[in-house]
Order: structure tokens, then sequence, then C-alpha cells
């Protein structure tokens, strides 16, 4: 199509959804590939390397046993797609446009929608994931839910001013008043469509007819007249044979019963046949109450036209011989009336399929037959088997695991914009009485292309599809799996059944194909025939994996995997060449709780000419390396002998398997010093890991400084960094861990000291109250007051008599008793005050001490509560004891902080 494009509109705040590629079975590997390379020649697809959308793809098997690629959209755009909506033609559009016309002719467009290009900015919405990776659609795919308005939407502006043409997406009806114009209004609309760069398939095209069947009507030179085909489910539906088709009529009867005038009346021989015990004729009265019935369900009082605005609904049911469907109106009023009926019986293979088969079977029935009604419109499925809800669900996947035909079922559907809900019987008498009435059918015994293809692979397989229906039938289980899949019965009565019951859980993906029980796409093999399928499926020893794969696109049984595990584990040619098996979690060595007590012994080297003794602490991971001259037993003896002298004996010693750890003089250095040795398993170094990673790290190191230095400096300087340096395991330094300390190194120097920082401290304190009071100095002779630690008094008078140290002096107190005093203890009296010495100890009471007003001046004593510090008069304190008599003195004053006097001491 030229000139028009598609453009894809997703909703504001959508977020992109990437879906992985479905399984495809291997049957149909090099057909999806054929086909994909095919549609990238011809431009429809466009391989990409990145995409933030990606659609799963559902392959088709067509009746010619190629593969149609379609993509499954309701799982990823169709959600937040911005569905276009644009009118549909409707009959009265038709009857306009068409009236006048002698003859018809009906031009169908080929592949229809993959004609419409997509423009640039939207195919990334349309992106496929597939086996071969990632395709963008560059012209608009089947399954979009706004295709259907955007193809019509084009096709109006294709064949817009031209007379007497009528498109309806992709047909195309054209006629005129006579043949000639006729001839010449199809030569325009071909030349219109050539024009757009379209085309029409011809095979399917219809010319110069006197009449077509349209939206289910009939157009002619007359007009338009109601389709026979719309009411001859009901017009021509066969007599009730018995009570089960008769209930199921008149309940059709009763579903529309609100339409039909006088219906009791009507139905009332029919529903004497009902009553119990009434014997079963079908007796002229009843034939003509049938016909009757018949006639008032097709007439205008039940029918009503088909209407574009009112909503649609399909209803649709099976029987175990027979399909039917009706699509009726909701209308405003809130009522329901039928616009046709459907019905036919099932084939004799149809007969056989599943039950929710059958039933699947009977919905697409429905929207084929009324595929003009509902195709470009939304509207409600009804059906009476809850399972299909989930299968067609228009919100999920289609089931990867569903049987063949069901995917190709619900790939058809997903084209159509519906919603699809669940009725019980009782309210779905309206198809249920069809299919129990269906129309007789003629059918060609045509095998389904689906059926073909899946059992020309099993006739590949060594067993059979005439084996598997054999043994099927004989096999009590798998019997009994066929008749509940047939016949629909109910799985709670077969739950006690342990070899039914793995089927039970699957019953929804179980279908029987001419016999062959089969789940999705795979073939249920029975139990005395599995032994022949897992040796044909080992064939070329494929390994488990690859049995699996192959398995899974062919046979499958509860336990398959199982199975299929064992015999590759009971083939002894497999098990001679098999790899290492993955390597075990790691079991980590329990973390010692003191240093010393396990360690890890290895040997590093040759490394610059050099072997080296590695020894590993476990707790703390200290390390001892130690150059060795040569590494035999004695010499490995002699160094961990040095380092046990050290650090004392160790409880466990680790090593791995090497010549001077095995040997009978080592394991008795050990015994005798009551050190367990564990080895490591044979080329199993990861036991001993501990040591083989520091083997790494000093191999690493030594390499990285080599050239600096000696090997023997540059080693020590190695240990002393890693000894310094916190572990990863433990967080923790070595040297923290094992000696309980960190070791000095230069960077040290950088840090400030704690010590010259507390000695700073210490000697500015020094100064700072050096600087701040005058030195508190006592000379022999000099009267103070002494501390008086006996309880009695705080205080007591007396003389210097010694100094004993530099702060430290001999006081006499009297009675013949000298007390040694520090300078803090001490307060000085002023030597002009003292005019005696002192004979005895001085009555506290009776002394007034001078009031010191600094803590500067030590000379001086605190003045009292009582004093004003701030004034100027003069304190003369008397002190009146023996022959001591202070007179008077000048106390100096000064603004600084007050210090209390002692509490007994009185002004």
């Amino acid at each position: 199509m030229k000139n028009i494009k598609a453009k894809i509109t997703l909703k504001p705040g959508y977020k992109p959804k990437f879906c992985q590629p479905r399984v495809v079975p291997y049957a149909l590997r090099p057909k999806v590939e054929a086909e994909l390379n095919r549609l990238t020649e011809i431009g429809v697809l466009t391989p990409v390397q990145y995409s933030e959308w990606a659609t799963p793809i559902v392959p088709v098997v067509k009746r010619n046993g190629d593969v149609r690629i379609c993509g499954d959209f309701k799982v990823t755009v169709n959600p937040v797609l911005h569905i276009e909506h644009y009118p549909l033609p409707r009959i009265e559009d038709l009857f306009a446009s068409l009236a006048g016309g002698q003859c018809f002719s009906k031009l169908d467009l080929s592949h229809a929608y993959l004609q419409m290009w997509v423009e640039e900015e939207s195919r990334k919405f349309l992106t496929i994931s597939t086996q071969k990776g990632l395709f963008q659609y560059n012209r608009l795919p089947f399954g979009i839910a706004s295709a259907p308005a955007i193809f019509q939407r084009a096709m109006d502006q294709i064949l817009q001013g031209l007379p007497n043409v009528h498109c309806y997406l992709d047909d195309i009806l054209v006629t005129r008043r006579t043949e000639a114009e006729h001839l010449e209004n199809l030569d325009a609309v071909l030349g219109r469509l050539e024009q757009f760069g379209l085309h029409a398939e011809k095979g399917k095209c219809d010319f110069f007819k006197g009449s077509l069947e349209y939206l289910g009507h009939i157009i002619d030179a007359e007009g338009l007249h109601k389709s026979p085909k719309k009411v001859s489910a009901i017009v021509n539906a066969p007599i009730p044979s018995n009570i089960t088709q008769l209930r199921s009529f008149l309940g059709l009867l009763n579903y529309y019963g609100r339409f039909i005038p006088n219906l009791a009346n009507i139905a009332n021989p029919l529903n004497a046949l009902l009553c119990k015990g009434k014997r079963w004729q079908w007796s002229a009265e009843c034939d003509a109450a049938f016909k009757k019935a018949k006639e008032q369900l097709v007439s205008q009082n039940v029918l009503t036209h088909y209407d574009p605005q009112n909503a649609i609904r399909l209803a649709c049911d099976a029987s175990p011989y027979g399909i039917g469907a009706v699509i009726s109106h909701m209308l405003p009023s809130g009522e329901e009336k039928p616009i046709a009926f459907a019905s036919r019986t099932l084939s004799k293979a149809e007969q056989n399929y599943a039950q929710i088969e059958r039933e699947a079977l009977a919905i697409v029935f429905g929207v084929r037959k009324f595929h003009q009604y509902l195709y470009g419109r939304k509207f409600t499925l009804f059906t009476d088997h809850r399972p299909l809800t989930t299968i067609f669900g228009p919100q999920k996947g289609i089931p990867s695991m569903a049987a063949a035909r069901m995917q190709r079922w619900a790939l058809l559907l997903s084209a159509h914009n519906y919603t699809i809900e669940y009725k019980r019987a009782e309210h779905h008498a309206n198809a249920d009485g069809l299919s129990r009435l269906p129309l007789q059918v003629e059918h060609s015994e045509k095998k389904d292309a689906v059926e073909l293809f899946y059992l020309g692979q099993m006739e590949k397989l060594p067993v059979s599809a005439t084996d598997i229906r054999r043994e099927i039938m004989s096999d009590p289980a798998l019997s009994t799996v066929v008749e509940m899949v047939i016949k629909g019965t109910q799985a709670v009565n077969l739950t006690g059944n342990d070899e039914v019951s793995p089927f039970i859980s699957r019953r929804n993906e179980l279908s029987v194909q001419h016999g062959c029980l089969m789940r999705g796409m795979r073939v249920v093999v029975p139990l005395k025939l599995r032994k022949r399928v897992l040796e044909e499926l080992h064939t070329g020893h494929p390994g488990i994996v690859r049995m699996k794969a192959i398995a899974r696109s062919y046979v499958w049984w509860p336990g398959i995997d199982a199975d299929i595990e064992l015999c590759v584990k009971m083939c002894q040619s497999c098990q001679q060449i098999q790899k290492m098996p993955s390597q075990a979690p790691l079991h980590p060595w329990e973390w010692p709780s003191k240093p010393w007590e396990r360690i890890h012994v290895d040997f590093a080297g040759p490394c610059e000419g050099h072997m080296y003794l590695v020894v590993v602490d476990a707790h703390s991971k200290w390390p001892e390396v130690q150059l060795m001259t040569s590494t035999t037993a004695e010499r490995t003896i002699e160094v961990l002998r040095n380092l046990f002298s050290h650090y004392g004996l160790p409880e466990v010693l680790v090593s791995d398997n090497g010549p001077q750890f095995v040997s009978q003089e080592f394991v008795t250095f050990l015994k005798a010093n009551h050190v367990k040795h564990i080895r490591s398993a044979p080329y199993h170094p990861a036991t001993n890991g501990q040591a083989e990673r520091f083997v790494q790290s000093l191999k690493q190191a030594l390499k990285t400084s080599k050239g600096s230095s000696t090997l023997q400096r540059r080693l020590e300087t190695f240990l002393l960094t890693y000894r310094n340096t916190p572990h990863p395991t433990t967080r923790e330094s070595p040297s923290l861990l094992f000696l309980g300390r960190q070791l000095r190194t230069r960077l040290d120097a950088l840090k400030p000291s704690v010590t010259a920082a507390v000695r700073l401290s210490q000697t500015s304190q020094v100064l700072r109250r050096a600087g701040r009071s005058k030195p508190r100095q006592f000379g022999v002779g000099d009267a103070v007051l002494a501390r008086d630690y006996r309880g009695r008094e705080r205080w007591t008078s007396g003389v210097v008599t010694a100094q004993s140290g530099p702060v430290s002096y001999t006081v006499d107190v009297g009675a013949s008793e000298e007390w040694r005093r520090h300078a803090d203890q001490l307060l000085s009296i002023p030597k002009q005050t003292a005019e005696t010495q002192v004979t005895q100890p001085p009555d506290i009471s009776d002394v007034s001490v001078p009031v010191q007003t600094s803590v500067d001046d030590t000379s001086s004593v605190p003045p009292t509560r009582e004093q004003d510090v701030n004034s100027d008069t003069s304190v003369e304190p008397q002190i009146n004891h023996g022959k001591l008599n202070i007179p008077s003195v000048q106390v100096r004053r000064y603004p600084a902080r007050v210090i209390k006097p002692p509490n007994r001491l009185t002004l």
C-alpha cells in the first residue's frame, strides 16, 4: 500500500514488555526458520539486535504442511495499546451504496494487513522474539487490536469517490446498473488498487454474480433479503429423539420465552413428555407444537436486525455429537435478542475430540460463522466450560502446552477484540439447545493438517501410532484417562488412583488424536513401550540435557525426566566419558578460638631460584615465611621446631601431600609433640586453601617488587605490610589478633603520639599554675595553722621546726608533738604579728584569721561571708592564747573569685 502507513499509539505511562521466545518443537524448527527467511527476503520482517519490546511467536501448521508465523500480541502490546475506533459499514450503508445493481462482484485482498506499511517509529512495538533472534515487522501484522480500524480507514480513503462500491475491511463489493457500467466500475476499482499497490487473491474473488451473501443478508437485483442461513439452524432442526434433546430444545424456547406470546400453550404437548412415568411417544400433536415453536423462534418477535451501535454477544456450546452458536444483541432496554442461529453435527473424528476441544470447536465455529458481524468490533463470548476462559482469555498468553489445534484456535481468536465469560449450563440454554439438535451436515473425512503432521512425526519413532493405540486400550490407567478426556469425566472421581493423579492436574493440556493420548504436541507413551522409546532417544548417546530436549518435542509420561536421567546413568559408555561434576559448595574451616591453634603449611616456589616454607595461623592469618636451601623433611622439621619455640605447639597442622609431609620422620615429629596432622585430598589444593592463597599473594608481591632491593629485604617488607593490614576475612590485622597490638611502621610517624601529648599537657599545667600563683614556702620558726585530722578541730596553730622536703615540713603543735605536713596542709601567719613564742596549742575558737581574697595570694586568709570584699575597711584579727598576740594587719583586696574560709574560724 502506497502513501498510507499505519501508526501504533500506546497509552501514556506504558512500560515496555520483553518476552523470551517460546520453545518450538524440533520438528517445526526448520519450517519456522524457512518462513522467517522468506518474510525477511520480501521485506515483511527486518532482523534487529536490540529492542525493549519482544512478542513471542506462535507457529501454526497450514493444511499444506507449511508454517504461518504469528505474534501473540495480546500479552505485550494490546493491553497498553490506544485502540483506534473507526465505524465499520452498516447494512443501511450497504443498501445505499449498492442499490440499483443488477449483478455483483466481490474482490478479496491477499494478506490484507501485510500489504500496509507501518511508520518507522511504530515498528519497535512490533518486535517478535524467535529462536533466530529478534525481528521487527515492517508491515501491519495480524493480531494488533487496532488493525481493523486502521485498515478500514485506509480502504475508505483509497476507494473514496467510486460509485456503487462498498468495502468491508478486505472485502470489496462492486455493482452498476448495466453490465458495461459494471465492467467500467470494476476496472476503476482495480485501477485504484493498482495505483496504491494493493493485490487481490484471484481464487477468492467472485465476478458478475446475480446475488451474493453479505453480513447475513442476500444481495441481489431486488435488494437486501434475510439470509436463510441465519435461521436454518432453527428451521431445519431435527425432531428430538429422546428426553435429553427435548429438554435442550425447551431450554432454548424458554430462553427467549418473553418474546413469544402464549408460549405455555404452544409448548404444553412437549412439556407433557417430560412428566415422570410418561412413556416416550412422539405424537402428531407434539410434532405440530414443535413446528409452531420453531416458527415463533424465527419470527420478528424474537429476531432482531444487526445494528453496529448495540453490544454483541456470542454464546457457544457443544454436545457429544453437535455444536451450536447464537449471536445476539443486548438492546438499550436490557433485553437480549438473537440476530442469527447456527449449528452443525460433528464429524466422526470430531466426536473423538476431548470435551474441552469440542467446546473450543464450538467457539471457533461461532466466530467463523459470524465473522463479518464480529470482526473489528468488541464482543462478549459465553461458554459453559470454565478452563476455556483461561486458554482463550484475551489478557493471557497462549499456553505453550495446549494441544496443537487449541493453539491454532487461540491464535485465530487473538485477532478479535473480545472478553470471554463463564456461564453455568442452566443459564446457557440457547446455545445448548442448538448443540443438542444440530443440523445434519455432510462431512468429508479429511484429517486435520496438524494431526497429519504430528502423526507423521510419530511414525518416525521405533514405536508407531498403532502400537500406542493398542497399548493404551490395554493399559487400565491410560484408558481411564482417555475416557476422562473424551467424555469430560469429573476428575474428582479419579483422585484416589495414584496412576491417574498425574494426569488430573494436566487434564486441560490433554487431547486424543486417532486413539493416541496427547499432552500438547507430545504423545503419552504407555508403560510397556517406554523402555523402547528411551532406547531410541538415547541413540547416539546425546546426554541428559539433549535427550530431554529431544523428548520434549515428541513424547511424555509422568516422571519422564527421572527416567531419562536414570537411563543415561546406567549407560556404561556415557559414564566412562563424563566430565568432572560441578564443584561442591565450599565447606569453610572452623575458625579457631585462639592464635596458633591451627596452622596451615605449604611450600612456595621456586621463585627467583628459591623455595619458601609458608606457615599461616588460621586464627589471626599471621604468616611466617622461611627461605629454604633444602626442602627435605629434616630441614622442614628444623624450621617448624624453631617456630614452635617462639609461639608454642599448635593443636592441628594442615598440609598437602608433599613428600616432606607424608614421610615417616615428619609423622613421628608431629606425633611426639601431640600435634594432629590433617592432609588435603590428592590433587585438590582447595582443602589447604589458607596456605595456597597466601602463596599466591607472596609470589605476586615478590614479582611486583623485583629489582627494587635484595630478596630478603623485599620479603621482610612484604611481611611487615601484610601483618599490619586488616585481613578481608577477620576485618582485623594479623598482628592485632596474634600479638594483641599493631606493629609500628613508618606510617605511625604521621599520627600524633599519645605519650607526647600527655607529657605536653602535664608541663603546660605546671607552667600555668606557676605563673598564676606565688610559691608556697615556709621557713623554720614561721607561725602556721596546720590541718588537724584528729576529728575535733579542723586547724591547729603551730611553728615550723624543720623542712623535710621541697614542699614538706615538720610543725611543732605543742605538748611535745610534731606533725609532718605538706605545704597544701598549712596556712601562714605573718611574721610581724608574732611577739611571743607559742608555748601551748592555742584555742582555735578565739582565733581571728586574716582574710585571703585571692587564690593567687597564699599569704592571706579568705574573707568571711559577713565581710564586704569591696569595702576599704581593715580587718584586725586578735588571737588570745597564752602569750601569742597577733595585732591587726592591713588586708589586701582582690576582685577575683572568693574562696570560703574554714568553717570553725570566725572574725
